[in-house]
């Protein structure tokens, strides 16, 4: 604190123009342009102007060598940053260190910025920073009281504060820094900051952009977050109440456009910001009773400050930093539930148990909910790799922090994907085309009409309680949604596992899902499959392998589940696991079926095979080969075949398993007791009593033994 308690420089005008002369030889008028703790003016030269900055005399030599030294670095790094540069080597006068600068040209900028420029404004901090991350200098570790990780020492500047009420607003914010944000310090990013990158910092050119970064005096290191919430104190101060959070997430949009928040540095923001304002208020309460000749100065900020600080206290530490992007505490589940039950129940699906879960986080075979207990997802098969793989999450960031488009644009990720795809095929197959879409229903659908379109046949083969997709047209391929009584005349169900079919003729297409998922979970034998697709083309149909459910390696042997039954579709459709979560599906065929299409060339979804969904989908193929995940499954899948096998009657390959039981009640019984210990597992069959088992790709040994074990008490 001691450049803090130490008498700032005094001299007048007049001296200081004789020191500007006399130490670097620049003649002109010094104008006074204030300062906190030095001395700093202008020289006015008509012409030949710069900035002296006469120090402290309690400043640290080496702190003033910091400075220049951050200043040198950040300018090698990115020379087209608006800083003031030294004019000359430092020099002394009268027991003070004395500083020569460029003259920038500009305007002081407040509250009458719009969004554009604070968007630019932070923009222009955030690159200051990543200019100086690879920047350090012993002197960067200085005990300065400015730094918002000294908030606690306020505690003793209180008493300068007369008013009781304004100062019981400040030991709040103190209070809540000590319990929310010093436990999390260590945990942000930290790095060489400018310190005070405000709007007293910076001048403004004539379109609002910043064109001069000046005053490097509170440099220190400290963390990136609380850097930039010195920033946005400045920019909300002054601005009418409605447009305070506003302003501050255009602030925190511009940051992020060159410099990403972590979520630790989002959930302290607003915390954050509140101890900046504290700051002001203490600090100059506390050095305006020791130099009441500079309180003009020093009381600038006060009274926006102690503005918003009411503002804050008004809303309260919670909402403040929700405000900022702090997440917000989850909703209770019974409240949840009823919200949903009014807004969706009328056509979604009814939650899965009667227990609802309340889903809040998710990590490889696990999702949390919203109480923190950990559940065992042996269920989803969407999150292929694993919940919120980091390969996958990096991909879908990075791409969409650069671009994302549609494929009416030229862009690689498309391409390769395709490319990808195709190369996992059979070479004898001949599936040379890909069109990218969204859903496996979309799939299914694009499937449907290429065959229909093709054959000039509008009929179709499906498993007696096959499930397709949701479009009008694959619905009615789908038996498990079909209401009662319902049965479509263009559509032909065969009997599971054995997919005996009568002759036709004119058909379209046969659809199977190679695990016969809904159906039970079967595995049916190869010759059954290769009859089924040898009776399809007698018929004149094509043959689809929908690979929504068993494909991208769930049997361990093969990456799709029709290569296991060695046969040869015509089609195949890809869905749920393409993109571990985000949404991509593909339909690949052969060419020569596609130029028989009458919308060849003609087709385009919007949002199919978009850069993002591209590159989530390329993810998830390298993890698969990078983790050997299909080797992993055929390991676990064994044992979990075996091991269940113990306990009751089960079929299934590699992590595709049903569990047969007695009757639906036991079964709705059997997986509601399994989700009250904790894990996740569903039901599927005409039915509703085989127990359905489908995990992520990244199931363990361990897990089998923890779904073994609560299976047989359940």
């Amino acid at each position: 604190m001691s450049v803090l308690e130490t008498q700032p420089p005094r001299f007048t005008p007049e001296q200081v123009a004789e020191i500007a002369a006399d130490v670097f030889g620049v003649r002109g008028v010094a104008r006074d342009l204030g300062s906190e703790r030095d001395a700093t003016y202008l020289i006015d030269g008509g012409g030949s102007d710069a900035v002296l900055k006469i120090s402290n005399s309690g400043e640290d030599e080496a702190v003033l060598d910091l400075e220049q030294a951050a200043i040198a670095h950040a300018l090698a790094v990115d020379p087209e940053l608006p800083i003031a540069r030294p004019l000359a080597d430092r020099a002394t006068f009268d027991g003070h260190h004395v500083r020569l600068f460029e003259r920038l040209h500009g305007r002081a900028g407040g509250p009458e910025l719009d969004e554009r420029a604070v968007y630019e404004f932070a923009a222009t901090h955030a690159r200051l920073n990543v200019a100086l991350r690879s920047f350090f200098h012993p002197a960067a570790r200085r005990d300065l009281l400015w730094s918002l990780e000294q908030t606690p020492r306020l505690r003793p500047l209180l008493g300068a504060i007369d008013d009781t009420g304004r100062r019981a607003l400040v030991e709040a914010v103190v209070d809540t820094f000590e319990e929310r944000v010093v436990p999390q310090w260590l945990r942000l990013r930290a790095q060489v900051v400018h310190g005070d990158f405000t709007l007293g910092n910076v001048l403004l050119g004539a379109d609002d952009r910043i064109s001069g970064i000046v005053d490097f005096g509170d440099c220190a290191f400290g963390a990136q977050a609380g850097d930039f919430a010195i920033a946005v104190a400045s920019l909300v101060r002054g601005r009418p109440r409605e447009d305070v959070f506003r302003i501050a997430r255009i602030a925190v949009d511009g940051y992020s456009s060159r410099l990403p928040f972590e979520p630790d540095e989002l959930a302290v923001l607003g915390h954050l910001v509140a101890a900046r304002l504290a700051m002001i208020v203490a600090i100059s309460a506390w050095r305006v009773r020791r130099y009441p000749e500079n309180a003009e100065y020093i009381q600038a900020e006060d009274e926006d400050s102690w503005a918003l600080l009411e503002l804050f206290a008004e809303l309260g530490p919670d909402a403040v930093a929700q405000e900022l992007g702090a997440p917000r505490a989850p909703a209770a589940t019974p409240e949840l539930a009823e919200r949903r039950a009014e807004t969706l129940g009328a056509l979604l699906t009814p939650l899965t148990y009667a227990q609802p879960v309340h889903t809040v986080r998710g990590q490889g075979v696990w999702l949390f909910d919203a109480d923190g207990n950990r559940l065992l997802d042996a269920y989803n098969n969407v999150p292929v790799v694993g919940h919120c793989h980091p390969r996958v999450t990096e991909a879908v960031v990075r791409q969409t922090r650069k671009l994302n488009t549609h494929a009416r644009y030229l862009y690689e990720p498309l391409v390769e994907l395709a490319e990808r795809l195709l190369a996992t095929m059979p070479p004898a197959a001949g599936l040379d085309t890909v069109m990218l879409v969204n859903s496996g229903s979309e799939a299914n659908d694009m499937a449907w009409r290429i065959a229909t379109a093709v054959t000039g046949s509008g009929n179709a083969i499906v498993t007696e309680h096959a499930y397709h997709g949701v479009s009008d047209a694959i619905a009615a391929l789908s038996p498990e949604e079909w209401p009662p009584g319902y049965v479509p005349s263009n559509v032909t169900c065969i009997h599971v596992p054995s997919l005996e079919t009568k002759n036709l003729d004119a058909l379209a297409a046969t659809f199977l899902d190679g695990g016969l998922t809904s159906d039970g979970i079967w595995i049916p034998a190869a010759a059954d499959v290769a009859a089924l697709v040898e009776a399809t083309h007698a018929a004149g149909g094509l043959f689809v392998a929908d690979e929504v459910q068993a494909g991208f390696g769930r049997f361990g042997d093969h990456l799709w589940s029709f290569e296991h039954y060695g046969v040869t579709p015509d089609i195949v459709t890809l869905g749920k696991p393409m993109g571990n979560g985000y949404p991509v599906a593909a339909v690949i065929t052969r060419r020569e079926l596609v130029e028989r299409f009458p919308s060849a060339g003609e087709v385009f979804s919007t949002f199919g095979g978009n850069p993002v969904a591209a590159q989530a989908a390329l993810a998830v193929l390298d993890v698969i080969e990078d983790e050997r995940l299909l080797e992993r499954v055929a390991r676990v899948g064994a044992l979990l075949l075996s091991t269940l096998g113990e306990l009751a009657e089960v079929r299934g390959r590699g992590l595709l398993v049903g569990v047969q039981l007695e009757g639906p009640d036991e079964a709705a019984r059997t997986v509601d007791r399994l989700r009250e210990a904790g894990i996740l597992i569903g039901r599927t069959g005409p039915r509703g009593d085989v127990l359905k088992i489908r995990p992520p790709l990244v199931f363990g040994e361990e897990h089998v033994l923890l779904l073994a074990d609560a299976l047989r008490e359940a």
